[in-house]
């Protein structure tokens, strides 16, 4: 499984993830729940639907020709 999903947006979904588990705790509401994909997806750095799509976010290294 190799990582699809760059630093600057698991950032984005750690704080994301965190902010609709923070939402779900205070509304006493289940729709909390639904921080854990973000927040999932972001520690392990891989995103099924961006497999699927073919999309990456990483940084991709350029390799130089000798």
């Amino acid at each position: 499984m190799k990582q699809n999903i760059g630093s600057v947006e698991r950032i984005i979904r750690v704080v994301v993830g965190v902010g609709i588990i923070a939402a779900g705790a205070f509304y006493q509401n289940w729709w909390g729940a639904v921080g854990a994909v973000p927040l999932l997806t972001a520690i392990i750095g891989w995103c099924p639907p961006y497999a699927i799509l073919g999309i990456s976010t990483c940084k991709t290294e350029v390799k130089a020709e000798a």
